[in-house]
């Protein structure tokens, strides 16, 4: 069984969030954003919804985070997301002071660190979370466009 509040168990939540994006047509990323084991704030890839191209998965849950909290600065959370990070998420992710990311899949073509991008000096990153479950919703929703 998995314990409750562990990685895993955030990363499952992260997950859900992805699969919102898959059923609107939206590349399937999902975020959450945790603070005290309680989950503060949502998001999911929403750039075709909106025509905006910043409205990535992490953008909507530090936004929303931010809101929640009534501050700029996440230094007590832990964003949870399915896929690494782009540049201009790891520039909000480094703006915002987030205390921990936790990442699902590596993003070997578009992710942050491929680009030589830091975040927080005291941002703790982990990577390979879920990492098989994470790919597989990604790479089955860009073999479903191929069809």
């Amino acid at each position: 069984m998995e314990e409750l509040f562990s990685d895993e168990y955030f990363m499952r939540k992260a997950l859900d969030e992805a699969y919102a994006a898959f059923e609107k047509d939206e590349v399937p990323i999902g975020a959450i954003i945790v603070s005290k084991n309680r989950i503060i704030a949502k998001g999911h890839n929403l750039t075709e919804t909106l025509t905006d191209v910043t409205a990535h998965a992490e953008m909507q849950a530090i936004t929303s985070a931010a809101n929640y909290l009534g501050g700029k600065y996440l230094p007590e959370c832990t964003l949870y997301v399915t896929l690494e990070p782009c540049v201009m998420c790891a520039g909000a992710l480094y703006w915002s002071q987030i205390g921990k990311v936790v990442i699902g899949a590596k993003d070997e073509k578009r992710g942050f660190q491929n680009a030589g991008i830091k975040l927080h000096p005291k941002t703790e990153v982990v990577f390979g979370v879920l990492e098989k479950e994470c790919s597989e919703v990604v790479k089955g929703f860009f073999k479903s466009k191929r069809k």
